[in-house]
């Protein structure tokens, strides 16, 4: 840990010091992180249409299935 500021000089610059690491960290954030979270919400969505998807066909198969069983079943 760093010894504390005591005078108003030191205090401002041990503010700026603070200031300028918050700076460079939401930099990294804003250019690195917040890229590849993009990327992974991407795939993830991707991943839920697919399965979204395979199901309403699923139900869609299972229904024209159950069509054609009642509409046989009443034909005889």
């Amino acid at each position: 840990m760093s010894k504390s500021p005591k005078t108003t000089g030191e205090h401002l610059i041990a503010l700026y010091g603070h200031l300028t690491g918050v700076k460079r960290e939401i930099n990294i954030i804003k250019n690195n992180h917040l890229k590849h979270i993009h990327q992974d919400i991407d795939k993830i969505d991707q991943k839920i249409d697919t399965i979204t998807n395979w199901i309403i066909y699923g139900l869609g198969a299972l229904a024209v299935a159950l069509l054609g069983q009642v509409l046989y079943f009443f034909s005889n």
